[in-house]
């Protein structure tokens, strides 16, 4: 008789429909909304780097290591963006506070790997298909450099 494969878990779907990370980052979204407004349309980019670089020192170190050498690249590559907690992630966004990019660290919803996402907002459009996402597992210099053009593309 042939052995059987085990089968695959999948993440735990609440009754809502959605995982119990999901709800997290909805919740830390909401929270991220309430402070936005009781700072003020005068809050800065230091209230969004403080927020950034907490969430980033709370990572485990293979996620946390690829998290800020990602915002020093940002910061080198499109100063223009403000970094900003988005869902509960790292983000950078434009003027306009529009998110731009974002980095998604593995444990967030249980993947193996972290994520560098772009949104909508990123002058990417090229045909009829282009990536938005890429998985991030290490940065070697030829990376940090792609990135850097993703970047100045983005907000060109």
């Amino acid at each position: 008789m042939a052995e059987r494969k085990p089968v695959k878990k999948e993440a735990k779907r609440s009754v809502q429909g959605f995982t119990d990370e999901e709800r997290a980052a909805m919740r830390e979204r909401a929270q991220e909304l309430k402070a936005d407004a009781r700072r003020g349309p005068r809050a800065g980019k230091a209230d969004g780097e403080s927020d950034v670089l907490a969430k980033i020192a709370a990572m485990p170190a293979p996620d946390r290591v690829l998290a800020e050498r990602l915002h020093a690249i940002v910061k080198a590559s499109a100063p223009v963006l403000s970094p900003k907690t988005w869902y509960g992630m790292p983000a950078y966004a434009n003027r306009d506070g529009q998110v731009v990019c974002f980095f998604q660290d593995a444990r967030k919803f249980k993947t193996r790997y972290a994520t560098l996402g772009f949104s909508d907002k990123a002058n990417f459009d090229d045909g009829h298909m282009w990536p938005t996402a890429y998985a991030l597992t290490e940065l070697t210099p030829a990376d940090e450099a792609k990135i850097a053009a993703l970047l100045k593309k983005a907000v060109s």
